[in-house]
């Protein structure tokens, strides 16, 4: 049954549609499966308060200037929008009146009280692998978040992704409800950050490629993927999240404390959080404790090198433009070596920002500046928006030349790609 399972993986896409019927049928109801009574773990409110930090739940569930935890916050995806539920202890529009076998159904199973399926954007997937103790946690938790009475918006999804239950054929493809299991062989540091990485930080879900239902690809585990994302003006384009493994591509130049140092401050010897890792860092990772973070450093360390391919080589036209338009306009923060001068320019050489397989980060930086945590900008020299003074070709130009000499010959960005992200 498992080679099956892994054959399906790869011819879902065509198979799904057609075979919805034959797999709803082999799907069993992994929801029979409750957990222990509530008063028999050794769970806290405190504790469930440091997990929702670690599962960034805030930052998921909490509009611009809306109520802690009351949901509303658009996902788009390219099956359409989806919008995060109010996880208050409301009654009526929050979770107040979930019991913990519920919850516990949600964060295991992705099925809601009414038995209808989650969609993934919620990362069960991920949540799935936390013990009954830590979900257990987590529930007393929300039920003391104070409750807002806030309906959220009907989700906008395309046919027939809209209906929910084709996510139970979906689930027996691409969802595995187990436990994590620690590995006996490695240290309870490399444990403890594989269960914080893989389970509750859900790191591969914007640091994993998905295929063409949604799923993430096993084979290309934390290589980087891309997602939707807001950008200056609070337009949503395409972010690309970073590959996260020891190739020359991710992280191989960092150190492990330059990791410790980026998730717990937001700045290392290698780099300084902009964007979308703006509020991972702010809402979760710096609020955890250091041995926590020293943890998942020592996992990520530990991830094999693997990539998904570099572009195709810019031609030498483009990279002599590029190479001019990066001395004017970049090279006195960043300097001709690319390794950038301290309180200016960061350092572009083996940045995993540079040398990603989707660079649509990396244009952003140049189209709107860097989106830095207010705390960072008195202290550091404020990038300018390039967006404003230079073309789509020569965004294009000074990003191919930026990936080619600082970035192992990432590859090409074309003017097309620069439109589509201004």
């Amino acid at each position: 049954m498992k080679h099956v399972r892994r054959y399906l993986r790869v011819f879902g896409t065509v198979l799904l549609p057609v075979g919805a019927l034959v797999v709803l049928f082999l799907t069993r109801d992994d929801t029979a499966a409750l957990p222990a009574e509530l008063s028999t773990l050794n769970a806290s409110v405190d504790e469930g308060r440091y997990l929702a930090a670690a599962g960034n739940c805030l930052s998921c569930h909490t509009t611009e200037g809306g109520d802690p935890y009351a949901g509303g916050v658009p996902f788009h995806t390219p099956f359409g929008v989806l919008y995060s539920t109010n996880i208050t202890s409301d009654n009526s529009t929050g979770i107040g009146a979930w019991s913990f076998p519920q919850f516990h159904a949600s964060m295991k199973h992705g099925v809601r009280p009414d038995g209808s399926h989650l969609y993934p954007a919620f990362p069960y997937t991920d949540f799935a692998h936390l013990t009954d103790t830590d979900i257990a946690s987590l529930y007393l938790f929300f039920q003391t978040v104070a409750p807002s009475n806030a309906a959220i918006p009907e989700n906008a999804l395309n046919f027939p992704f809209n209906q929910r239950s084709l996510m139970a054929p979906w689930k027996w493809l691409f969802h595995d409800a187990n436990t994590w299991q620690e590995d006996s062989s490695k240290s309870p540091l490399w444990n403890r950050g594989a269960y914080l990485v893989e389970g509750l930080g859900h790191c591969g879900a914007c640091h994993t490629p998905r295929n063409g239902l949604g799923a993430e690809q096993e084979d290309f585990a934390f290589t980087g993927a891309s997602y939707q994302d807001k950008v200056l003006f609070g337009n949503y384009r395409t972010w690309s999240g970073v590959n996260l493994t020891s190739h020359e591509a991710g992280l191989a130049a960092w150190s492990e404390q330059d990791i410790v140092d980026y998730l717990k401050t937001g700045i290392s010897a290698k780099a300084v959080v902009h964007g979308p890792m703006v509020e991972v860092i702010t809402n979760s990772t710096s609020q955890l404790s250091s041995s926590d973070v020293r943890a998942m450093a020592v996992y990520l360390k530990s991830l094999p090198a693997n990539a998904q391919g570099k572009g195709l080589e810019p031609d030498a036209a483009t990279l002599a433009a590029g190479e001019v338009g990066y001395t004017v306009h970049c090279g006195s923060c960043h300097l001709p070596s690319g390794t950038g001068e301290e309180g200016l320019g960061v350092s572009l050489v083996s940045s995993p920002i540079v040398r990603a397989a989707d660079p649509s980060s990396l244009v952003n930086v140049i189209l709107y500046g860097p989106h830095l945590p207010p705390r960072l900008v008195v202290n550091r020299s404020k990038m300018k928006m390039m967006g404003k003074r230079l073309s789509d070709n020569d965004i294009a130009n000074i990003a191919s030349y930026v990936r080619t000499e600082f970035g192992g010959g990432a590859g090409a960005v074309s003017p097309a790609l620069v439109k589509r992200q201004r």
